[in-house]
């Protein structure tokens, strides 16, 4: 019986992490490396749901109907960044408000043009034969994890990435060198719009979609963001382990209504303890630690 748990509670907590890092990552990406709050953030996560069923119901295999849904969505977020999110870099607040009313104006669009509901997309690959879940969840897990491995590379070990940082560092200082800091906000927005997108389309086969659809990601991919810190793959690793052992302990105790439950009462102690998030707390750690040196 014992066993049994323990395994209900491995595959909760694989289930939820993969849910914030998908969820997360792209909103990480676009305030960790530009400074810009994203409010539309579940609407970009719309429309790649969205476009992956529709994809789907018109006839294409389900793995390129969500890569059709991941490019709608980088498409839609670079147009979105040339005409309205570049006038906003700096501007911190009014990027709220304008992203804010963005969201709006995306959910009752949604709503106008495609109804109250979008067509299904059933779950792939079958159940599992002792948990009581998908084995979806674990692909999910497995794309997560690679997700947050192809980020790293990409912003480590790359020239784009090396532009992107010294973009995000000091923007003055890499013009001066030579880095189009315009063109790198624009690609930037362009990845974590496709990003958002990538969730959406993932999530298309386990969640009903409706125009709201994008609202169920948004409270966990914030919580995350501000509970991980500054760094963007890091701070999403810590904050996503974090918070789905807390919620898995939880909903295997008590339900999935008590599991959202703690999680944010975790989030909430988290943020009071460490107001520059987990990465914030290990940064100085490190250098008071080689203060002591």
């Amino acid at each position: 019986m014992a066993g049994i748990e323990l395994l209900n509670f491995g595959f909760e907590f694989v289930e939820v992490f993969a849910f914030i890092v998908l969820a997360t990552v792209g909103l990480a990406v676009i305030f960790g490396m530009m400074g810009i709050i994203n409010l539309a953030h579940g609407e970009f996560i719309l429309v790649g749901a969205y476009a992956t069923t529709f994809a789907f119901a018109a006839g294409l295999p389900l793995p390129l109907a969500m890569l059709t849904g991941v490019v709608i969505t980088a498409v839609f977020g670079l147009v979105l960044e040339r005409f309205i999110i570049r006038h906003l870099y700096g501007r911190l607040l009014d990027s709220m408000v304008v992203t804010w009313g963005i969201s709006l104006v995306m959910i009752q669009l949604v709503r106008i043009a495609f109804g109250n509901s979008a067509p299904g997309v059933g779950i792939p690959f079958g159940q599992l034969p002792v948990v009581d879940g998908p084995v979806y969840y674990l692909v999910l897990a497995t794309i997560a994890v690679g997700v947050l491995g192809g980020l790293y590379a990409l912003f480590a070990w790359t020239d784009f990435g090396v532009r992107a940082r010294a973009t995000m560092q000091d923007e003055e200082t890499a013009r001066s060198m030579g880095v189009d800091t315009d063109r790198m906000y624009m690609a930037t927005f362009g990845i974590g719009s496709g990003l958002a997108g990538f969730a959406g389309a993932l999530y298309a086969p386990v969640m009903t979609i409706t125009p709201e659809y994008g609202t169920g990601f948004l409270v966990e991919a914030f919580v995350a963001v501000v509970v991980g810190g500054s760094s963007v793959i890091v701070g999403t690793i810590l904050a996503s382990g974090f918070l789905g052992s807390v919620n898995a302990a939880f909903t295997n105790l008590a339900g999935t209504f008590m599991g959202q439950v703690a999680m944010l009462v975790a989030a909430i102690v988290a943020i009071r303890l460490m107001p520059d998030g987990i990465t914030g707390l290990l940064a100085d750690w490190r250098e008071n630690r080689g203060e002591s040196r």
